[in-house]
């Protein structure tokens, strides 16, 4: 199966491809997807869909998992990333792929047996499961991947 994971932002979406097949688990593509701070919002949302209709297009993904906004401290930035996953999720609807949303506590939980791990613990397991010989950077490049990671029912999450 073919899984997109997603760390949905306005200035920085991450994005990891993957593999997993049983126990097996390989990397695909990955990494961001980045607009600029002085474009409007609206400019930035129609950039995001556009890249992530594209990587969709080229990756053949099956599945999306991302991650979702729980907290934020600043209500402006909630707002913002609240229309970046909507329209990374208008375009994996569009590409007719199921979408599972999980908050990273679930995926930090799944991923490492703990819901408060830290960045480097992420980028580690991340690394030790995908084979990589170098941790996956930046970090949301590697959230992206953990979030994919976590769509494998081995695991315990699925559709």
């Amino acid at each position: 199966m073919r899984i997109l994971g997603i760390d949905p932002g306005t200035g920085i979406v991450g994005f990891g491809v993957i593999d997993a097949h049983g126990q097996k688990k390989t990397l695909v593509d990955a990494g961001v997807i980045r607009t600029r701070p002085d474009q409007p919002l609206d400019e930035r949302l129609i950039e995001i869909h556009e890249e992530i209709s594209s990587i969709i297009k080229e990756t053949k993904s099956e599945v999306m998992v991302i991650e979702k906004l729980f907290f934020a401290r600043n209500v402006t930035t909630a707002i913002s990333v609240s229309h970046a996953r909507g329209v990374i999720i208008l375009a994996g609807k569009q590409a007719n792929m199921p979408i599972i949303e999980l908050t990273p506590l679930e995926i930090k939980q799944s991923l490492t047996g703990y819901g408060r791990a830290t960045k480097n613990q992420i980028q580690q397991m991340v690394q030790t499961m995908l084979h990589l010989s170098d941790l996956p950077k930046p970090d949301d490049c590697a959230d992206a991947l953990a979030a994919a990671l976590c769509y494998e029912p081995s695991l315990g999450i699925s559709k």
